[in-house]
């Protein structure tokens, strides 16, 4: 008798087949175990590149009368810090972090219109903003992780990566986490005291559940348009209104004002939103046309919806530069002219290169529309 150690190493998609000398011991083990195999799980990050998951090495005890021995590494302080990791990646992804870093900056940004002096800027002003940003954020992942918990099935197609596609996430654990952020939301909300924050709290979450959930009369990402007028009504006119109001009327304690750099927000973002509204559905296609789902992309084509998305942000940074080049400030109009020229110029560049037949060069295009997007909140505050 004798001890036959193994160190087996994983490739992803692949599978190994080993032999051993025959002996008693060997013979057992084999008899429970005709082959292993192991499998790569590949997960797509959300920006479009891609990673993978290795179960890098596994170490089998072959020995007379003694069963199989694990790696001691595995219950060790490597194991639990990459269990730690893998558990705070889920959530990453579970999150959609593209959606919470334009949540913030929006909410930031509109926050800043409110600003007329240097000593508006105070601790009560960054007190006001990080409470609607936090509960803003915990809004966001109830509406994303909903979203996720309709969608198991289509995500399995067209973003096989997010948690509860990819069997990461239980539906147990996706309805917990909603549940508890969407409770978190509107407590923090309530104890704020702030109306304009629970209201836009309130009606981001109506309008959520209705464009996600599959109840009669509901679902209402089925609906091309409707589903472009709930990201509308959220992006471009709860955010910029109700937040705004927030840290005027409840932060500042200042009547409410409508002001010309609110109503440019407000219209310009309106632009954004329905090109943001379009153009998730593009690299979405399969998924959507095997499901169902009429979006303008499975009705119109890729291409004939991927311009007219470019259309529109060209046509909003050619208002933009108008409107900047109407200031009654210098600085101003140099900043925001100077600014929209750029933003537009690279769109343009890019546009003109992304491979249309490529799902990872859409989808790439789509998250840099999503940077223009972040951009164009730093350039708000500027306007005036």
């Amino acid at each position: 008798m004798y001890c036959l150690q193994l160190m087996l190493f994983q490739s992803p998609g692949s599978s190994v087949g080993v032999q051993v000398p025959k002996c008693k011991a060997c013979n057992n083990i084999l008899g429970k175990c005709s082959t292993l195999r192991f499998r790569g799980h590949i997960v797509k990050h959300h920006a479009g590149g891609y990673y993978q998951k290795r179960n890098t090495k596994f170490l089998v005890n072959a020995a007379s009368g003694h069963p199989l021995k694990s790696d001691p590494e595995a219950y060790g302080p490597k194991s639990t810090w990459s269990s730690i990791q893998n558990a705070l990646d889920a959530f990453y992804r579970f999150s959609r972090p593209h959606t919470v870093v334009g949540t913030a900056l929006s909410i930031v940004s509109v926050s800043l219109l409110a600003v007329e002096k240097l000593s508006d800027i105070s601790s009560l002003f960054f007190t006001g903003v990080l409470e609607a940003v936090i509960a803003a954020l915990m809004m966001n992942i109830y509406i994303v992780g909903l979203n996720q918990i309709s969608d198991i099935e289509i995500d399995k197609v067209n973003k096989p990566y997010l948690p509860l596609a990819s069997g990461e996430y239980s539906m147990l654990t996706g309805t917990l986490l909603v549940t508890s952020f969407s409770f978190m939301s509107f407590w923090l909300g309530w104890v704020v005291g702030s109306w304009p924050l629970f209201w836009a709290l309130f009606i981001s979450f109506l309008l959520g559940t209705a464009y996600s959930i599959n109840l009669p009369l509901l679902r209402w990402k089925r609906f091309a348009l409707v589903a472009a007028m709930c990201i509308l009504a959220v992006r471009a006119v709860i955010v910029q209104l109700a937040f705004y109001l927030h840290i005027q009327t409840h932060v500042l304690r200042r009547p409410a004002v409508i002001s010309k750099p609110l109503i440019f927000a407000t219209a310009f973002m309106s632009f954004f939103s329905v090109v943001i509204a379009l153009f998730k559905d593009i690299p979405d296609i399969e998924g959507d046309r095997i499901f169902g789902i009429r979006s303008y992309t499975v009705r119109l084509g890729q291409k004939r919806v991927f311009w007219t998305c470019i259309s529109l942000l060209q046509m909003a940074y050619g208002v933009a530069i108008l409107v900047g080049a109407s200031s009654s400030h210098t600085w101003s109009k140099i900043v925001t002219v100077l600014g929209h020229v750029i933003l537009a110029s690279i769109l343009w560049i890019r546009a003109k290169s992304v491979d249309l037949t490529s799902k990872a060069a859409i989808t790439s295009c789509y998250m840099f529309i999503w940077k223009l997007f972040y951009a164009e909140y730093f350039l708000i505050p500027l306007v005036r």
